[in-house]
């Protein structure tokens, strides 16, 4: 029996997942389906994303939202595609772009084609990140010539954080554990942890 799973990504802790999710929902996908990572598109070193990649057998389907929520590396990207298609044997459905879906078109013709289009909105989505990268920098020369501050303002705890770090508390959850289930790593958990005490202790000061 094939099972169907969802892919979302976002790059930050404080990025919202709800408009993939809903999506990826009305699709079809069932909740406990569902994998998410707040990480980074430059690569596929994400817990949730490996988690997922481990479940997947032959027959099986990986549905995700955009191409760029898979990844931002060009060369990763068509690495991870040919693994799941070839190797896996499982089907890709991306759902911003029809003919991305190895589940139809799987003649010569209709191959040829959907590897092209992957190959293109690959390109785009290095680019993209390469793009941002950029303006980043600049914006970061800017605001040090207009002697403007330059470190990182503190984002808000995500509420899914807080059920997780109760059962950490509870030797529930191992760090990695509870960081696979948020879809972060070990030390933004850590990181996240050292907010929420600081955040109780200016609470007793005050």
């Amino acid at each position: 029996m094939k099972n169907f799973y969802g892919y979302m990504r976002v790059s930050s802790l404080d990025q919202n997942i709800e408009r993939q999710k809903k999506e990826l929902l009305h699709w079809g996908i069932i909740e406990k389906n569902l994998f998410y990572d707040k990480l980074s598109g430059k690569d596929f070193n994400r817990p949730q994303y490996q988690k997922l990649k481990r479940k997947l057998k032959e027959g099986d389907v990986l549905v995700v939202k955009s191409i760029d929520r898979l990844g931002r590396n060009y060369d990763d990207i068509q690495e991870e595609w040919r693994e799941i298609v070839k190797n896996k044997k499982a089907d890709i459905v991306i759902l911003d772009m029809p003919i991305l879906d190895t589940r139809t078109n799987k003649d010569l013709v209709g191959t040829l084609i959907s590897d092209i289009v992957l190959q293109l909105l690959s390109y785009v989505a290095q680019s993209e990140r390469e793009s941002i990268r950029q303006r980043q920098a600049e914006g970061i020369a800017i605001a040090k010539a207009q002697g403007k501050h330059l470190g990182r303002f503190p984002s808000p705890i995500p509420e899914e954080f807080y059920p997780v770090y109760e059962k950490w508390t509870q030797r529930l959850h191992t760090l990695e554990t509870a960081s696979q289930e948020l879809g972060i790593t070990v030390s933004q958990f850590r990181t996240m942890i050292k907010k929420h005490m600081k955040s109780l202790s200016d609470e007793d000061s005050e």
